[in-house]
């Protein structure tokens, strides 16, 4: 017998894109990836992602990362993965996603 618990944890948990804080967040606002637009709007630099130690070891910020690279997909935007999680963590996990990075001059790299 599941439990509530149990089913909503099975769930995907709803990202949304918050354009003003310029980052994509959980329905919370708890849990978010942030990211400063590069490159007039041509690349998003993931800088910083966040999850509460309450929901860390659910996926969540793996979550965080699909909507974020869905995003810079379907909108022509290349990736920098500034962001420990992103380029330690999430992409080794993903390569499917390495074709959205951005390859310019020097491979830039966000200095924050």
């Amino acid at each position: 017998m599941a439990t509530p618990a149990a089913s909503s944890a099975a769930e995907a948990p709803k990202i949304v894109w918050n354009e003003a804080k310029r980052r994509f967040e959980s329905e919370d606002q708890k849990a978010y990836i942030e990211y400063v637009l590069r490159e007039n709007g041509k690349v998003m630099d993931l800088v910083h992602t966040f999850v509460p130690s309450s929901k860390r070891g659910l996926g969540l910020a793996s979550h965080l990362c699909v909507a974020a690279f869905n995003h810079a997909k379907s909108n022509s935007i290349s990736v920098i993965p500034t962001c420990s999680y992103v380029s330690d963590t999430f992409l080794p996990r993903n390569p499917s996603w390495n074709s959205v990075l951005y390859s310019g001059p020097g491979e830039m790299k966000s200095s924050i």
